[in-house]
């Protein structure tokens, strides 16, 4: 199978391991929905391998799900647009960024967040508390090559003629799931996003989220969730209540590039959480076939 494209470099990406995700698809998966869009990594691994007959894109960060609609449905445009603000960089890349960034704080539209996406620092999409975009440009690098950018764009399109884009909260995917249709979601983690730490347009209320998982459950609706993980002896937030009755994995995410840096050699790992209802539709044995076994280390507490 060829490469699955990465058309929006978001920081926290699922792109690694995406093809662990899709083994808890069932085979008559009708939608998958991917709230919590940000760089539609298991949307598009699924497309390329088919897993589903639909796709729903959301976020709340509307610019974010207009660069979704414009891949989907305009990828002429988006590319035209990045390589226009890209050229226009010259001898000045960081006063080219600035403008940018206050262009699009001013009026925040899909173009002008495509561009701020690929050029700042390691693609860390950060917001202040008003919802300002004020993460810093990479001076080490100018951002993708436009070339590179088009082809990544139009692979993309080319996989999302089953999907749709919408700007919102995840609630409304959880609610308009019905019974062969898959949720999945990646959320903030507790540990790395808060008010002090925009990684997010807008924070994760988790009392709320807890409930509208507990809603979902009841509905029988087929969910999965990426929510913390750890590194090392350090854990990214609480996980999720034992009340909801999720199997709790944890997906082996290799080697912490960031503890590499530091000089220490730690391994990553990331939690999954599958809804009873899943698990009901793939079968406990089912389940576990689906995983490669280096790729699976069961979570030290079960949840």
């Amino acid at each position: 199978m060829a490469p699955v494209p990465q058309p929006i470099p978001y920081q926290g990406s699922k792109r690694l391991l995406a093809q662990r995700i899709l083994g808890f698809l069932p085979p008559d998966t009708g939608v998958l929905y991917e709230p919590f869009a940000g760089s539609g990594a298991v949307t598009l691994a699924a497309a390329a391998a088919g897993r589903a007959k639909h796709y729903v894109l959301s976020d709340a960060l509307a610019p974010l799900i207009g660069i979704w609609e414009l891949i989907r449905t305009d990828p002429e445009r988006l590319c035209a647009g990045y390589a226009q603000l890209w050229t226009a960089q010259g001898a000045s890349p960081r006063a080219t960024y600035d403008a940018c960034r206050a262009d699009y704080n001013a009026a925040p539209d899909p173009i002008r967040l495509y561009f701020l996406i690929s050029r700042c620092v390691k693609n860390a999409v950060r917001f202040n508390a008003d919802g300002a975009f004020n993460q810093s440009p990479d001076t080490r690098r100018i951002g993708t090559h436009p070339d590179r950018v088009r082809h990544r764009v139009l692979q993309s399109h080319g996989l999302l003629k089953n999907a749709r884009c919408y700007p919102r909260d995840y609630a409304q995917s959880l609610h308009d799931a019905a019974p062969n249709d898959v949720v999945y979601m990646d959320p903030p983690y507790m540990g790395v996003s808060g008010t002090r730490d925009r990684r997010y347009v807008q924070g994760l209320d988790l009392e709320r989220f807890i409930a509208e998982l507990d809603r979902a459950n009841q509905r029988g609706v087929s969910y999965i969730v990426s929510f913390d993980g750890r590194c090392g002896d350090r854990s990214y937030g609480p996980g999720l209540p034992e009340h909801l009755k999720l199997h709790h994995l944890e997906l082996d995410a290799g080697r912490s590039a960031q503890a590499t840096l530091s000089g220490r050699a730690e391994q990553t790992f990331e939690s999954l959480y599958v809804a009873p209802a899943l698990l009901a539709r793939l079968g406990s044995p089912a389940l576990l076939a689906r995983l490669e076994p280096q790729a699976l280390t069961p979570a030290a507490t079960p949840r």
